[in-house]
């Protein structure tokens, strides 16, 4: 089978980091910075970073518009951190300029956990995998209300923290750190279904 190709959007945050852990799980990684590399993609990871400046960063590099078309067109999305910031509905404790692809349906609360010392790791029971995910949670936000629509994957102290809604995956946590593939093979078998 050949491996779908996933972009990864390379403005900000760890973007290397998650085109490695797409290897890992049977994808192709590529760098998505100029809206002319979205061409040809099973799938587009937007990572984490700071939320506001990605969201200027989008705009500035032309590549917003782009990316709510292709989302909008049935593009499977993954976001993580900030990514899943992006990707909500609605942001709390946002920027009022800032921008976002409303792709689920969801309020998300910018850094719920506190600042950068409060850090945390945490192991998850996500919903169909075996084991635990060991996750990295990094001044990361959360999911105060999910829709209807929105299957809750995993929770941390009583928030969603892990969610899909059709072809869109957030994660407020970090698992291109936590050297395990299973969220990202997840991804990967969404870009298949696409």
């Amino acid at each position: 089978m050949t491996p779908p190709v996933v972009g990864v959007l390379a403005l900000q945050g760890a973007f290397a980091a998650h085109a490695r852990a797409l290897e890992d799980a049977g994808a192709r990684g590529c760098e998505v910075r100029l809206p002319a590399d979205l061409q040809g993609l099973h799938g587009l990871v937007l990572p984490g970073g700071e939320s506001s400046v990605m969201s200027q960063l989008l705009e500035s590099s032309d590549l917003f518009d782009p990316i709510a078309d292709a989302i909008a067109a049935g593009l499977p999305v993954f976001g993580t951190c900030a990514g899943m910031i992006l990707l909500a509905a609605q942001v709390l404790d946002g920027r009022e300029d800032q921008k976002c692809f409303a792709a689920i349906d969801a309020v998300v609360r910018r850094n719920a956990y506190g600042r950068q010392r409060d850090s945390f790791e945490a192991d998850l029971e996500v919903r169909d995998l075996e084991r635990p995910f060991h996750a990295v949670f990094i001044r990361a936000p959360r999911l105060e209300r999910v829709g209807e629509g929105v299957e809750v994957l995993a929770a941390h102290d009583g928030y969603a923290v892990l969610a899909r809604q059709r072809r869109t995956l957030v994660a407020a946590f970090h698992p291109e750190l936590s050297h395990d593939p299973r969220i990202h093979e997840r991804f990967v078998a969404m870009t298949r279904e696409a």
